[in-house]
């Protein structure tokens, strides 16, 4: 008879332990560490079995498929998406509580108006999710569910085939009796269960799904390797950013950018100049960059402040950029161009709350930190870009003629960045108060 072991699995973020613990160690959750029966016979079993089955091609024989796509209805949601919703694909969008996911999903459902829409709603009412769709002006052709059984939508999902799969959210669907909702097993085998289906059929399944109070998607991480998709929508500077974290087909990074009305979300055309509107003129330590998220060059404002340090080890606080990139630019403005940091406080920010993982970021923070330690001022109509080597290099970005055409849009005169007769940090410093 195979033996029968016992694992200790956390409810919160599905790290395993052989012994119970009243705490997990990873998460720090208190009383979420619970029991999961597990048999290596029946797995050796169950795999030998399956050998015998097991169909296999070789890769030439497999057909070739074409993605079939249908546009969202919105232009930056197409963009984001790659081209439009994949059929037979499945998508995971997350956010904080009342950021406008349920809002901006009604409104691509709205959008839909020639493909049948199933709008799973497990956290409100019917009738208030009717009240948003009155109020954002969404008609009535789409059909509408409390169901929190993951079967039963699994099953009328093959039954019914419809086009679009709206569900409001994962965490409220149960995937066997008995369960809690949101518990990391039936978070995961309520996804499991609607994404076989809607593989099997063809149709565009859309997840909404929670995060955690430090911002990470809330479930299993076997979740975001289960869909096809992810996307995050997050608030800066009083606007809506939807990004790609994770697209098989399209290219990861894209970003769209919304305002949120009375009438639902709206996409701000020009994200650049939107983002600018409140930057300060004359003000040592502030410097425009030509960022680059995904596809999307972007005109943002980074900020440098430094003071002197009441403490003994002088701090590093950044918002919106990598801490440990900032502070080798600032081991390079210490050792290469002899600036005085030690006994500072240096605080870098990207106005906006925009979160940047652009290398091409590193010059604008460089001078930003130089304007602010040397109190002089970076010229208004000045926009840099370029990414700084630990030899004090200033080295070239991708599509930089993209990030020029940006700047020029914006009227903005002088562009500094990397070129064949600049390339050290030295020189670019100069050249912008030249």
């Amino acid at each position: 008879m195979a033996k029968v072991t016992t694992t200790y699995v956390c409810e919160a973020c599905g790290t395993q332990s052989p012994m119970q613990m009243g705490r997990c160690p990873r998460c720090g959750a208190w009383d979420s560490m619970k029991a999961k029966l597990e048999s290596p016979g029946l797995s050796s079993a169950i795999s030998s079995r399956s050998a015998l089955t097991t169909q296999v091609q070789s890769l030439h024989e497999i057909e070739n498929a074409n993605l079939q796509r249908f546009p969202s209805g919105i232009d930056e949601i197409d963009e984001v998406l790659g081209g439009g919703w994949v059929i037979g694909s499945v998508l995971l969008i997350a956010g904080e509580p009342g950021i406008g996911k349920s809002t901006l999903l009604l409104q691509l459902a709205q959008k839909a108006k020639d493909k049948s829409v199933l709008y799973v709603s497990g956290e409100e009412s019917l009738a208030q999710v009717k009240m948003r769709a009155e109020r954002l002006g969404v008609s009535g052709h789409m059909q509408l569910t409390r169901e929190t059984d993951a079967r039963a939508l699994a099953d009328y999902i093959r039954l019914n085939i419809p086009d679009l799969i709206i569900v409001d959210s994962i965490q409220t669907l149960l995937a066997a009796d008995g369960n809690v909702p949101g518990s990391i097993t039936q978070v995961r085998d309520a996804t499991a269960l609607l994404t076989q289906a809607t593989k099997e059929v063809g149709s565009t399944l859309v997840l909404i799904g929670h995060v955690t109070k430090q911002g990470n998607i809330a479930g299993p991480k076997v979740i975001e390797h289960m869909v096809d998709a992810t996307f995050a929508l997050e608030s800066a500077a009083g606007f809506r950013v939807l990004r790609a974290i994770k697209n098989r087909f399209g290219p990861a990074g894209e970003m769209a950018v919304f305002e949120m009305r009375g009438e639902g979300m709206q996409a701000v055309a020009n994200p650049s100049e939107a983002f600018l509107a409140e930057r300060p003129k004359g003000v040592p330590g502030s410097v425009v960059v030509a960022a680059l998220e995904g596809q999307r060059p972007l005109l943002l404002e980074v900020q440098a402040l430094a003071a002197k340090s009441p403490y003994a080890s002088p701090r590093r606080i950044v918002q919106g950029l990598d801490l440990r990139r900032v502070d080798m630019i600032l081991a390079v403005l210490e050792r290469r161009l002899e600036l005085p940091l030690a006994g500072l406080d240096i605080y870098v920010n990207v106005a906006g709350g925009l979160r940047l993982t652009d290398t091409g970021t590193d010059l604008a923070v460089a001078i930003a930190v130089y304007s602010a330690i040397t109190n002089r001022t970076v010229p208004d109509d000045m926009v840099v870009t370029g990414e700084i080597g630990l030899a004090g290099e200033v080295r070239s970005v991708p599509q930089l003629d993209r990030r020029k055409d940006e700047a020029s849009k914006a009227r903005y005169g002088r562009f500094v960045g990397p070129s064949e007769s600049i390339k050290q940090l030295s020189q670019v410093i100069e050249k912008v108060w030249s």
